[in-house]
């Protein structure tokens, strides 16, 4: 998967499901995408939350871009409090994720990374978490190609992709090499969110703010796999 900032519960989900995740480095920058930015809920609406970049080509990989110098993360972190200070898990929390906002690294990549390992940490998600440059396959490949090609260099059987990457990868593809292809679709329950109507997949930033730990935990386990079909291969707990 691509390195997110601070993604929905669906990103943690899948982390958490497999015995390696690989998280890319070395694939090219998408601009209004979800690698630097995210949504949380401000008011009763939602609201992007940004890591500003310097400027740079357009072809460089995310492991190349940099946070801009003028990216003010006290300003972040206000307006996170200002968003969540009366949520209930908001004290638990606040202090953790204003280390994390705060990190003193400036490459986008490392940056992310970071937050990442932090979030799973706190989840007590033990995952090993792999960077893609520095696996040993053909860099030059794309899309399809390339994930066959980093299950073939880890010796894998199977490989999960979130749902939204069900229209990407082809079974027979994934066959041809002795592999199973799945697709993880998250339940995404309602909680309270103030007295808001709920507004679901936003920041895991959320889910923190108004759930508590041992209930996070048990939403890491809410999803079904899927096939290319849509055929429910497994589901993780009784509906």
């Amino acid at each position: 998967m691509q390195a997110y900032f601070m993604p929905y519960i669906g990103y943690f989900q899948l982390i958490n499901a497999v015995d390696e995740f690989v998280i890319y480095d070395n694939i090219q920058y998408t601009k209004k995408g979800w690698i630097n930015r995210n949504r949380i809920l401000q008011g009763e609406r939602e609201q992007y939350i940004t890591l500003p970049l310097k400027k740079a080509s357009d072809f460089l990989n995310i492991g190349e871009r940099f946070l801009s110098e003028a990216f003010d993360r006290n300003k972040l972190v206000r307006q996170i409090r200002t968003a969540y200070h009366k949520a209930p898990y908001y004290a638990e929390v606040s202090e953790w994720l204003q280390s994390i906002i705060c990190f003193e690294e400036n490459n986008l990549f490392t940056y992310i990374y970071h937050s990442v390992k932090e979030v799973c940490r706190y989840l007590d998600i033990t995952t090993p978490i792999l960077i893609s440059s520095q696996l040993s396959y053909d860099e030059a490949l794309r899309g399809q190609d390339k994930v066959i090609a980093i299950c073939r260099e880890r010796q894998c059987d199977r490989y999960i992709n979130a749902i939204g990457g069900m229209k990407l990868y082809q079974t027979a593809a994934f066959q041809k090499e002795k592999m199973e292809l799945l697709f993880l679709k998250s339940w995404l329950r309602e909680y309270p969110q103030y007295k808001n109507e709920f507004i679901p997949a936003l920041s895991i930033i959320d889910v923190m703010m108004f759930n508590s730990r041992e209930r996070i935990k048990q939403m890491l386990q809410e999803y079904d796999l899927i096939e290319e079909n849509g055929y429910e291969n497994e589901t993780t707990e009784e509906s």
